[in-house]
Order: C-alpha cells, then structure tokens, then sequence
C-alpha cells in the first residue's frame, strides 16, 4: 500500500497564535516537535494497516518544518516548493493508494480555529461552487481529481465536521477545539495515539467510496483584504473582476482551477 500524507501547522493539538507557526519565533519550536509526533503517529498508523511506501509533504509555509530525524525510518519526506500548481499536494500522483491529512484547519471566512485561512491571510474566502474552500477541500479535490481517495484527515474540530459532511466515509481525529480566540485541547500524547489508531482503521477499510464529488463545472470566487489584490488577479486568463475586491475564474478541468489558485490566490 502506498500512501501520501499532506503535513500542515494550524491544526495540531493546542495550537493557538500565529507566532506559534512562525520559524522565527521561540514557540515555534514546540509546535514544530508536536507537528513531528503526530506525522509519525499516522505513518505508524498506516504501517501497521499494511502500508509499505509512505511519502510525507511538509506543506507548511516554507515547507522546512518536520524533523526529519524524529519521524520514522521508513518514510521519504518532500521539503521545500518544487513550485507545481498543486502546491501542498507536491509528489502525489494516481499511483498513491490513499491520502492522508495532518493538522489542517477551518478555512478563511469561518471559526472554529483562531488560526482560520486559506492559503494565506490576503482572502476573506475562497468559494468553489458557492462552498467556501478550506485547503483540505482543494487538495482533496486534487487527489479526487488523480482517483486518489481520502483516507483521514486530523485538525480542529470545526474542520473535521466539515469533512464529515463532504464525506461521512472519511475518518478524523479532532485536535483541539476552537473558542472564538481560544482553543480547548486533549493532552498531546492521547491526540497522537488517536491519530495513529484512527489511520491505521482508516487505511484498513474498502476506500472505493471515498473520494469526492467531483463537480463538472468549476466556479471560484475569492474575495481579497485588499481590493489591489482583486484587481492584480483578474489579470489572470479567464479572471473576471466582479467587485472592487472579488474576483471570479471557471473552468471545466479542475487542473486549470488549481493552476489559476497558484497566481491569484
């Protein structure tokens, strides 16, 4: 079995401020260590439901995070940006048996999590057929573009809620629970072993149903902070400006919804 795991910050246990996910900070430190553990809780997780080739995305900002060293010796991890289109989903191709998502968060334009954005902090949301877009839902499209389904996904439990209704077959483990700008959360070592537990039940199942659905037609709407932002995408080939800070692009190839996200989102 041959599984692919998109590593992201802003949904680890007890995660709370943004100095938190910052390299140059000092707190950075602990959580960079917590992002770590539960990686390896997954791989461990998959390992022991059969998977034998394991590829990890750190798919965090400058993409420099995961201790190498601390995860397991039988895993091959992605650092940096190769630049591709599918961004935090970088390696995966129609090959993987499955995908697995660690410390994701509730997208821009929600609460459930002090730290709620999509892709950046320049958008108020990101809407894909009116639905506002976390990162889960447009890498999970990606995959489910690639016929790659969704195993499990750990992060705030607003975001876990939201995945359920996507896809009641996907397996989740929520990592904290976001109070408006507080955060309530289980003891780290418990969120790691239901982590692996949940993977390793997640991976042991029959996962034809568990891909999404993927629309015909694609339209993303975004709408920015800064209404110089709006105006600098609609630049973009099939971009149209339909408010001094929202911007709209369609297509019928969710591979062109993805290469338009990396130059206007």
């Amino acid at each position: 079995m041959k599984v692919f795991i998109s590593a992201d910050i802003e949904g680890v246990n007890n995660i709370l401020a943004w100095d938190e996910t910052d390299a140059k900070c000092p707190e950075y430190t602990y959580f960079r260590k917590q992002m770590t553990e539960e990686v390896s809780a997954a791989c461990f997780g998959a390992q022991l439901a059969g998977a034998d080739e394991i590829l990890i995305k750190d798919a965090h900002d400058w993409a420099r995070n995961l201790i190498l060293k601390d995860l397991p010796e039988f895993i091959k991890l992605h650092r940096g940006w190769e630049g591709v289109p599918c961004s935090m989903m970088a390696g995966l191709d129609k090959s993987f048996d499955a995908v697995v998502f660690i410390g994701y968060h509730s997208p821009s334009g929600t609460d459930g999590n002090p730290l709620a954005h999509t892709m950046n902090l320049r958008n108020n949301y990101v809407k894909i057929n009116g639905v506002i877009a976390s990162e889960f839902y447009i890498n999970a499209l990606y995959a489910t573009y690639l016929g790659v389904p969704i195993a499990f996904l750990s992060g705030d439990k607003n975001l876990t809620e939201m995945v359920k209704d996507l896809n009641s077959n996907i397996e989740t483990v929520a990592t904290k629970e976001g109070k408006h700008g507080a955060v309530i959360s289980k003891h780290p070592t418990v969120t790691n072993e239901e982590i692996k537990e949940t993977v390793k039940k997640a991976l042991e199942k029959n996962l034809k149903n568990n891909l999404l659905v993927l629309p015909k037609h694609f339209e993303v709407e975004i709408q920015y902070k800064k209404f110089n932002d709006a105006f600098n995408a609609s630049f973009y080939p099939g971009c149209q400006l339909i408010g001094s800070d929202i911007v709209k692009f369609e297509a019928d190839d969710y591979y062109e919804v993805v290469r338009a996200l990396k130059f206007i989102l």
